[in-house]
């Protein structure tokens, strides 16, 4: 296994490398924002009080890095009031607290979105100002005003339902600025920062403004809101921000009132989250004493490039009557920081592999069972299953090829759940394990040991002679005892080994369970045509390696399996991957070892994810990949994973491996994988059938992408 020399970036580096990977670690580089859910401790109607807190909670997040504070609804005021709303004193101090926010923020990076109760013709609005380096950019006003149970805004405040278009605007503190819920707010100089904005209520309502914000260009939104706590109230919160960011396709930051509110009647929690696409991002501690700031890193990027692959999106805009005709853009010089303030977001190192204790079985178990039902479902297709088997049919058998190793153990175990499914022995399946020239002792107790426990019906072929038989006819030095190991000598031993296993499967009437899996394809790391490309059903195709490794673990620790076969499972697990092709070393002794040609499949099944699922840059992807692996003592890593198997990776390790992904997957490979048979998709993060979420040609150049990352990498 290929392991970092050094865990720290620029590690072994003079000033400049030094200069220009601290430069590379900067996320605005990388289509990143930092954003922040604050809860100040507000005083119940004193705005000047709580225009301080404001601001110092804004300072707070300047020094953080952040680009944008949400804050809580009416937080200038504080929310429950009652009719002191409507008192002309408090609404002029809060104008005058509007200003002093206003020229605070003159000396600050983050753009901050503040909630007060603001005057407009002769009606209060419920409202959200966008603040911006001393600048006022415009106000959103809430639309949908709750007035049921402890709610009574339509006693004090004006629906902002009516109030869009140019004509629209609203004085406040002298200055006289866009209002509607119309507006949304784009930086000018950060990419993809496009900033909605709705209150409370509002993402409570069938269809939120934020919605049509969303549909407008929005990507990032965000909800100002009070909202006091009654029980189980606060997971009701959490559901409608993270149902409406993957719905919206957008990250969503939320911002709930806490200490310091009337508790007359209601109490408060201070709940803020943070969510992006449906995954939380970061949570505030709730039913604190002081101020709160929960921070966390958006990707932007991510969430464009989402929408651009999803076509309902852009149907729903036009079906929606194209909100972006109909919004006003309110462009902000926004002035990026630029720097490297780390990365402040969940990064997984298996974004395939469940990583939390309470999504570990359930992962595991649909993963399992897509594979063991797929597999039973296309078994009844071709005419086995329980009545076959039961009238003696020939063409009830399931041939499969045993090695030892990770891939063809996964297949096995998933073939012998299908026929326990179906109520069929596991006789039904025809196990093999073929030794070839450099088939070690280990895998090959291994497999035999496997197909004993599991009882299906086992035999063994030696291929060694077929295949001296097949080099001496092409005339191949290695058939005279040369020590030629090439492509040639693996791949007769391959090609063989599938040959057998379907000429097998025409003798008795079975089909060829294919072993390899979603990694391989990807890298191309398999014989193509008559090899292990090839079979009738390929019940691995949709299952990368790293989570083939975690499936047989989830097996073992599930009981699955009796005990006896949980040890030999984790056995397989403890064994080189290797294609065992060509001897070993004839001074070290060492094994073939697939990972130390061609990379580490945790790295690779990495960046495998952000290119298939989401289309990200390589230099995204590589920036991503160091976040993830350069520390293997940082937090994050799947429950149970052994500790001994933690590894850490430099910028540079990365980086070469990258190189190696990109040329395999988009120059070499493809022509195996638009031949793929049939196999079940498995994952969110894709499958590479060209009937399913990768179609691409076969002659591709992968020059785009090599020179991208020559351009976005650490050395420019």
């Amino acid at each position: 296994m290929v392991e970092a020399a050094a865990r720290e970036r620029g590690s072994g580096t003079g000033s400049g490398r030094g200069q220009r990977v601290r430069e590379f670690g900067a996320i605005h580089r990388h289509g990143l924002v930092r954003v922040a859910a604050g809860t100040p401790v507000v005083a119940v109607a004193d705005p000047a009080r709580n225009a301080a807190a404001t601001i110092a909670l804004a300072r707070q997040a300047d020094a953080d890095g952040v680009d944008v504070v949400v804050y809580p609804e009416l937080g200038l005021s504080s929310y429950a009031i009652g009719d002191l709303h409507l008192q002309d004193a408090l609404l002029g101090e809060v104008e005058r607290a509007v200003d002093a926010v206003c020229a605070a923020s003159a000396q600050l990076g983050p753009l901050l979105l503040v909630g007060a109760p603001l005057r407009c013709g002769g009606r209060l609005f419920n409202t959200a100002l966008a603040i911006s380096r001393g600048r006022l950019l415009g106000v959103v006003p809430k639309v949908y005003l709750p007035n049921s149970r402890e709610y009574y805004e339509k006693r004090w405040f004006a629906s902002g339902a009516g109030q869009e278009g140019a004509g629209s605007t609203i004085t406040v503190a002298g200055r006289t600025v866009p209002f509607g819920a119309d507006l949304i707010f784009a930086a000018q100089d950060l990419d993809d920062l496009v900033v909605g904005v709705e209150i409370c209520e509002d993402y409570w309502a069938p269809v939120p403004p934020s919605s049509y914000a969303a549909l407008a260009g929005a990507t990032l939104l965000a909800n100002l809101s009070a909202s006091n706590i009654v029980v189980g109230k606060a997971a009701v919160r959490a559901q409608l921000s993270a149902a409406q960011s993957t719905r919206a396709m957008a990250a969503y930051v939320y911002s709930a009132a806490g200490t310091g509110e009337s508790t007359t009647d209601l109490s408060w929690d201070g709940q803020g989250t943070i969510h992006e696409l449906g995954d939380l991002l970061a949570a505030s501690a709730r039913f604190t004493d002081g101020p709160q700031l929960v921070v966390a890193d958006v990707d932007l990027g991510r969430v464009r490039l989402e929408r651009m692959r999803t076509p309902t999106f852009a149907d729903a805009a036009r079906y929606g009557g194209e909100p972006a005709r109909r919004y006003r853009t309110i462009g902000f010089d926004h002035r990026p920081h630029g720097r490297d303030v780390g990365l402040r977001r969940p990064q997984r190192r298996f974004p395939f592999v469940p990583d939390t204790p309470e999504r570990l079985d359930l992962d595991c178990y649909e993963a399992f069972n897509i594979q063991v039902h797929g597999l039973a479902q296309r078994f009844r297709a071709v005419g086995g299953g329980r009545d076959a088997v039961a009238a003696g049919h020939s063409h009830g058998r399931m041939v499969i090829g045993v090695s030892g190793g990770l891939d063809s153990t996964h297949a096995l175990i998933v073939a012998a759940k299908a026929c326990d499914l179906l109520g069929i022995p596991r006789t039904t399946i025809l196990a093999y394990t073929m030794p070839g020239f450099a088939t070690g002792d280990i895998t090959k107790a291994n497999a035999w040991a496997l197909m004993r426990a599991l009882g299906v019906e086992a035999a063994e072929i030696d291929i060694r002679p077929a295949a001296r038989q097949l080099l001496a006819g092409i005339g191949h030095p290695a058939a005279d005892g040369v020590a030629q190991y090439d492509v040639t000598y693996e791949n007769v031993q391959a090609g063989l080994r599938t040959d057998y296993l379907f000429r097998l499967a025409n003798r008795h009437g079975g089909f060829v369970i294919g072993t390899g899996d979603l990694s391989e394809l990807a890298l191309g790391w398999c014989t193509y045509g008559v090899g292990d490309q090839m079979s009738h059903y390929a019940v691995n195709a949709g299952v990368p390696k790293t989570l083939i490794q975690y499936l047989i673990r989830w097996t073992v620790g599930s009981g699955q399996f009796d005990e006896a076969t949980g040890a030999l499972l984790t056995a397989v697990l403890d064994t080189e991957i290797s294609p065992e092709l060509v001897p070993a070393d004839a001074e070290t002794g060492a094994m073939q070892s697939t990972q130390d040609r061609i990379g580490p499949y945790e790295l690779h099944d990495f960046f495998l994810f952000h290119v298939l699922r989401y289309g990200l840059a390589p230099s995204k992807v590589l920036f991503l990949a160091w976040a993830a692996w350069r520390d293997a003592d940082a937090a994050g890593w799947p429950a149970g994973f052994p500790a001994d198997e933690r590894h850490s990776y430099d910028l540079a390790t990365i980086e070469r491996w990258l190189r190696e992904f990109l040329v395999r997957f988009f120059a070499t490979s493809q022509f195996k994988r638009s031949a793929l048979p049939d196999g079940p998709k498995v994952s969110f993060g894709g499958s590479l059938s060209p009937r399913g979420d990768w179609r691409a040609p076969s002659d591709a150049s992968p020059a785009a992408w090599l020179a991208e990352l020559d351009r976005g990498g650490p050395a420019h």
